[in-house]
């Protein structure tokens, strides 16, 4: 099967992917995004994210993405197509625009004028939703507030649809029935040259991490279609 590469969402790190790396049976790592982990302090750009999926992969692999990692498997999967065997985007199916900037810039001002720069808030927020191990992990990984401007101005000239429909290979796209990211999914899926669209009943944005059995059997099974004969099939989850 296809070696796998994780790339975590905005301001969180490779520890995101604490559980899936451990769930793998087969080889897998999960990359630190430029700003993120242990990158904090180099400057974010959708070219270098892209850049640095592409050096994490020896051999063809499974991409999974999560979030801002989903969009950054994409630039990656257009620039580097024979390096990407498969994509597996999670909760990555919103248009960047006004819509999804404003909100990232509103909450990165917020944040920044708390005396911890919303750290103490940040741990919070994912000790409610991730279970204990997963959320102490994230945590230590860092909270990578500070790159959110970064971010949104990679978004601002950043056209999605046409780097996903570069993209030759086999695309999932997965996401939660309850997450606010899944609002163009269906234009992400006109968009793929080989996608398939899979819902998870009442998960949220967090799916990968709050729900990390049943994510790591569909990753399992997308793996698993690569390998049969070359052709792509449906993970077994349910479909809504």
């Amino acid at each position: 099967m296809a070696p796998l590469v994780f790339v975590h969402g905005i301001r969180l790190s490779g520890a995101a992917w604490t559980e899936q790396l451990e769930r793998s049976a087969h080889p897998a790592t999960a990359v630190d995004l430029p700003g993120h982990g242990t990158r904090r302090g180099e400057r974010f750009s959708m070219a270098a994210a892209a850049d640095a999926i592409a050096d994490a992969i020896e051999e063809p692999a499974l991409v999974v993405g999560h979030s801002l990692g989903g969009y950054v498997a994409i630039a990656a999967a257009a620039r580097y197509p024979e390096r990407v065997a498969g994509l597996v985007l999670a909760d990555s199916t919103y248009l960047p625009g006004r819509t999804l900037e404003t909100p990232f810039r509103v909450a990165h001002r917020l944040l920044m004028r708390l005396p911890d720069q919303g750290e103490r808030l940040s741990r919070w927020q994912f000790r409610s939703v991730l279970p204990p191990k997963l959320a102490e992990a994230v945590i230590g990984g860092g909270i990578a507030t500070e790159v959110i401007p970064d971010v949104a101005e990679a978004f601002a000239d950043f056209d999605v649809l046409a780097e996903l429909a570069a993209y030759p290979g086999p695309t999932w796209l997965v996401n939660g029935s309850r997450d606010h990211f899944r609002r163009h999914e269906r234009r992400f899926l006109d968009a793929c040259a080989d996608g398939r669209l899979v819902t998870v009943p009442k998960a949220g944005h967090y799916l990968p991490m709050a729900r990390g059995r049943e994510f790591a059997q569909l990753v399992l099974d997308a793996a698993r279609s690569l390998s049969s004969s070359g052709k792509s099939e449906a993970p077994g989850v349910a479909l809504g």
